[in-house]
């Protein structure tokens, strides 16, 4: 009995033996290494990789407006207010809050809040950040921050946020990237270059390395006010512009997650054993800004309007998306407020129309363009921007493409130098449609597009200030119809946000694009 005992013993032994030898240095059936056996287990793998097409823009939290940066900066700055999961703002590092009049609204900090240097987070430190973004004219953020005239000081936690008029959005605004806080004293002693290679913040991660065009490296704070976050212990965003090396990298276990999968891949992330696609629709429009610059044949409104009528949008979501988008005449979509459902999942198609507009303008054998589009940047770019191309030649529009990289893409609109017209995406973090019609405001694109429209300006100067909701709901549709009718952007469709994950762990795109780390989790 006791020599069956031992056989059987020896002969488990080898077999856990054999076992294990078959596991050492191998991938699971689902391509992640390092599993445990035991699914009760997490993966012992605490190292976060995600793929992006796009490097950030800058760690400037003021000086862009791009949403894939915003999806990092999230990381490592936190806003005095934030929207939850039900797409209701709440307070961040605000702990209360109270309107004192039509121009006050005083606020008082959270305590304990520290910055990653290990300085507090005071009343100084909002004032800095919040005049900063709202009297700097050059700052990208400053048409969002200007409203606010000054930050008045009660005590070290206690501050009164003044607006120069009434600003019903102004609650909105302090929700997004430009109320992320600065460190005062940081910047003061060690200049503002110093910051932009060593940023500090106050969110739950921080910075340790940038290299540019290649990785972000983040790693947890120890201090962060609401705890350290122990789910990973480093976090790299990797830089990765070509879709398929983006897509092999997931397959292979390289990255957890792949931003912008094209569709020709989607089938093949989820049939792999180990990754899915996961996808949203995104609160970002795709569309082309025109030149209304005199001289230029889109000064004409018959002329954009002919364009407009030449895109197919429906074509382009179904077949270069493969059903990646929505065809929409407004970029203010569902969920956002002021949003316009007469103009929402609707297109002009109409080459007809297109030709004989073209013709009423002076152009009866179409004319020359050019289009500038980035190439990796969003889903589908350059495929949707050779089918635009291939519309419009249809109605007798040449139109010249200059396929560019996203870095080089910015400083062109920077500079002002575009031509006839771009392909941009524009999301809306502050899921206001105050901040998407105020794209149509002269003074902002004046040198860029030059358009204006009279009415358009009245109403965003009534709106601006109108606390009366369902009255500057009704004044931002009225702008939405003028410019869907003006077309100084042709409006295509709104994105979906298709995003390949690895099985390992648990992440469902948010409809804003951010990549908040705290969110995600390993199984």
């Amino acid at each position: 009995m006791k020599k069956r005992n031992l056989l059987v013993f020896v002969g488990l032994l080898v077999m856990m033996l054999s076992l294990a030898a078959c596991s050492v240095g191998s991938k699971s059936e689902t391509g992640s290494e390092n599993e445990s056996s035991s699914s009760g287990n997490k993966d012992d793998n605490r190292t976060l990789t995600i793929a992006m097409g796009s490097d950030i823009v800058s760690f400037d939290i003021h000086n862009h407006n791009n949403t894939s940066t915003e999806a990092v900066h999230d990381n490592m700055f936190n806003y005095l207010f934030k929207r939850d999961d039900n797409n209701v703002i709440q307070p961040e590092l605000v702990d209360t809050f109270e309107q004192l009049d039509d121009l006050t609204v005083q606020m008082k900090l959270k305590e304990g809040v520290k910055f990653h240097n290990g300085d507090p987070l005071t009343s100084e430190d909002v004032k800095f950040t919040l005049e900063r973004v709202a009297t700097d004219d050059t700052l990208k953020e400053y048409p969002n921050y200007k409203q606010i005239k000054q930050v008045d000081i009660v005590d070290e936690l206690t501050f009164n946020v003044v607006t120069h008029a009434p600003e019903p959005s102004l609650f909105h605004r302090l929700s997004r990237l430009g109320s992320g806080m600065l460190p005062k004293n940081y910047i003061e002693e060690n200049g503002w270059d110093h910051f932009l290679s060593n940023p500090v913040g106050t969110g739950p991660y921080k910075f340790k390395e940038w290299i540019r065009d290649d990785r972000i490296v983040m790693v947890p704070f120890e201090d962060y006010y609401e705890g350290k976050e122990d789910e990973w212990d480093e976090v790299v965003f990797r830089v990765i512009p070509e879709n398929s090396t983006r897509v092999s990298e997931l397959l292979t276990g390289g990255v957890d997650i792949a931003v912008n999968v094209p569709p020709s891949d989607w089938d093949r992330v989820d049939k792999n054993d180990g990754t899915s696609m996961k996808k949203q629709t995104s609160n970002r429009t795709i569309m082309l800004i025109l030149r209304a610059t005199e001289g230029y044949p889109t000064a004409d409104v018959r002329v954009r309007q002919a364009i407009d009528y030449a895109i197919d949008d429906g074509s382009l979501a179904e077949h270069a998306l493969k059903g990646g988008g929505i065809p929409t005449r407004t970029r203010v979509g569902p969920g956002n407020f002021g949003h316009n459902p007469s103009l929402y999942d609707t297109y002009n198609y109409d080459l007809d129309k297109a030709k004989s507009l073209l013709a009423e303008a002076g152009y009866p054998e179409g004319f020359e363009m050019t289009l500038h589009s980035p190439r990796g940047r969003y889903l589908q770019d350059a495929e949707v921007t050779e089918m635009i191309a291939g519309m419009l030649s249809q109605a007798g529009i040449k139109v010249n493409i200059e396929f560019m990289e996203w870095s080089n893409f910015v400083e062109m609109r920077t500079a002002k130098k575009n031509k006839d017209a771009y392909l941009l995406g524009l999301g809306n973090s502050m899921f206001d449609g105050a901040y998407s019609v105020d794209w149509y405001r002269a003074e902002r694109f004046e040198g860029e597009t030059d358009y204006k429209n009279d009415e358009i300006e009245e109403l965003l100067s009534a709106s601006a200030t109108n606390m009366n909701s369902d009255e500057r709901e009704a004044q931002i549709q009225k702008i939405e119809e003028i410019a869907a009718e003006d077309v100084p952007h042709v409006q295509l469709y709104q994105e979906t946000i298709n995003t390949g994950v690895s099985d390992r762990i648990e992440f469902n795109p948010p409809q804003d694009e951010m990549i908040y780390v705290p969110k995600i989790k390993r199984k």
